[in-house]
């Protein structure tokens, strides 16, 4: 069992306050399920801060029987590239990993490693969004990233691919960054404007040249680029925005904000 690292922290460490604030994230927002989405990018800061951006993709998800969700591996614990096989807890109850889908995965660059996962966040935080919205309808497949280049992303991204055209089941990918780190409003906003317009177009050289062009800081640039070489290759043909914000909507001071981005694969 991989017990929650940043509940009380990053999202409310009660049932009964983490529903009032996931509903409070999904204040204003409808809900539109697109049953064409493939993969998407979330934020993965605290609620407060990214959790309206982050129900700006959920409230689009469909039902599915698995998620994918590729994250990124901040505390350079365990395999630079893994995959858990645990079931999860949060104050929501717990989610089982879908073990068929990760024993079927090709292991060329892909460990099964529970160590690298057990102090993330990035992964965790998505959850308490989909038990909210799907309850205990489906499965998840944590992918932690550890290890920055555009090689290794295409091999995740191919595996992933492959996999998912052979299972009979519905899975969604999710890819989960924060953008611009720790400049200014309007420099982040401009810098995350770039490389989106990348992502929109599911050019992933494009993507990697403007992240290098501008050196932009955002944590799961990998992840991002795995979940469009998969998309791509399962006849996604486009990213569309659903919202975009910084720290700077909420708390006010624009003078070093992290840029948050939703955005939606199909």
């Amino acid at each position: 069992m991989r017990r929650a690292a940043v509940a009380g922290a990053f999202y409310e460490g009660d049932k009964d306050r983490l529903e009032e604030q996931l509903r409070d994230c999904f204040s204003g927002i409808p809900r539109e399920e697109n049953e064409n989405i493939i993969g998407a990018v979330v934020p993965h800061a605290g609620y407060l801060y990214s959790g309206s951006v982050a129900a700006s993709v959920y409230a689009k998800l469909p039902p599915a029987d698995i998620f994918v969700i590729l994250g990124v591996n901040h505390q350079g614990i365990g395999s630079p590239i893994a995959v858990s096989k645990d079931t999860w807890a949060t104050p929501l109850g717990d989610v089982e990993a879908d073990e068929a889908f990760v024993d079927a995965l090709p292991k060329r660059i892909i460990d099964v490693d529970e160590t690298a996962h057990r102090y993330e966040h990035s992964i965790e935080v998505q959850l308490p969004f989909l038990q909210f919205l799907f309850d205990k309808t489906f499965r998840f497949v944590p992918i932690g990233i550890g290890l920055p280049d555009e090689d290794t992303a295409r091999e995740i991204g191919e595996d992933l691919a492959d996999t998912i055209a052979k299972t009979d089941k519905k899975v969604v990918m999710l890819a989960s960054s924060d953008f611009t780190h720790y400049e200014p409003d309007r420099i982040a906003r401009e810098k995350d404007e770039y490389v989106i317009e990348a992502i929109k177009g599911l050019d992933v050289a494009k993507f990697y040249k403007r992240v290098y062009e501008r050196n932009v800081t955002a944590c799961g640039v990998d992840p991002i680029a795995a979940m469009m070489h998969a998309a791509k290759k399962l006849g996604a043909k486009e990213g569309k925005v659903t919202k975009y914000a910084t720290s700077g909507d909420i708390i006010g001071d624009r003078s070093s904000v992290v840029g948050y981005g939703g955005i939606i694969v199909v």
